[in-house]
């Protein structure tokens, strides 16, 4: 696939799913019937159904991440080889990308980040209720999610890596699995195999307090759009594909946090009214 090619359909993903979640989002005239059909489709958790159709648990979640995990060590090694390979090259051609292949380094070095912890808070710190359920699309979009995500970190300069990996020899490439399966051992995939004891009453909710769940009712939410927020700046903001990301993941964080705010206001009389859904003292 040409660089345009991967560049441009990962652009144009991005800012066709948020111009989505805008479009369902805001009441916008003859868009009911689209703000319904997204609505079934990606509510999840304690705002979804148990009994709605083509669901799995909300705990496969953690499937997200564990793809997130893999696909992203894959490409940070083959990235970190090209670049350690184009560095040796670089004092005979000079043309060669090296500051920008070695940022994609550090870019996917904080994705791995992220997705690791977020495998670590799966296992070790979320409780799943066994109520609690995703629609089989929201899934399948996670899971894309994960895989189209450390690809745009790197994508101006994937294909010439894909270019690279496809060009190395048996001893090179058996080289280069060694290096994914150590990396792959720095990794706590051993937490899986140790799950905790979940407490027995997952089925109830309670008002969240402490920190920013004083000011917003997904605090979550916020820290995840902060945690983009800082790898967007982190790239120099040049990357118009990065911007788009950035977007998406302020559109469909919003667009839950708008729901689970309107769903804890229903629940809870005692709700506190001044705090907001997603963005302190804002929204």
């Amino acid at each position: 696939m040409e660089q345009v090619g991967l560049v441009t359909l990962l652009r144009a993903a991005w800012l066709l799913a948020t111009l989505l979640i805008v479009a369902v989002w805001l009441p916008l005239p003859g868009f009911r019937w689209l703000r319904r059909a997204i609505l079934e489709l990606t509510k999840r958790g304690k705002i979804s159904k148990s009994d709605s159709n083509l669901t799995v648990p909300h705990s496969f979640f953690s499937h997200f991440y564990v793809v997130g995990t893999l696909w992203t060590t894959m490409l940070l090694v083959a990235v970190w080889s090209y670049a350690m390979m184009i560095d040796q090259q670089d004092h005979l051609n000079k043309s060669l990308p090296v500051y920008d292949v070695w940022l994609s380094v550090f870019m996917l070095s904080l994705m791995e980040a992220q997705v690791v912890r977020r495998v670590y808070d799966s296992v070790n710190v979320f409780n799943y209720s066994p109520s609690a359920r995703l629609h089989i699309s929201g899934y399948l979009l996670g899971v894309f999610y994960y895989i189209a995500t450390p690809l745009t970190l790197c994508c101006s300069i994937t294909p010439e890596v894909f270019e690279f990996v496809k060009n190395l020899d048996i001893t090179e490439l058996n080289m280069l699995r060694t290096k994914f399966d150590i990396w792959l051992l720095l990794t706590p995939f051993c937490m899986m195999g140790s799950l905790r004891n979940k407490p027995e009453n997952l089925n109830e909710y309670a008002i969240p307090h402490g920190d920013w769940f004083e000011y917003v009712s997904s605090a979550h939410y916020t820290a995840e759009i902060v945690i983009y927020g800082g790898l967007l700046v982190a790239s120099g903001g040049r990357d118009l594909s990065l911007w788009l990301l950035f977007a998406f993941v302020v559109a469909n964080l919003g667009f839950v946090a708008t729901l689970t705010h309107a769903w804890y206001l229903q629940k809870f009389d005692d709700y506190p009214r001044k705090r907001r859904a997603i963005f302190p003292f804002v929204y």
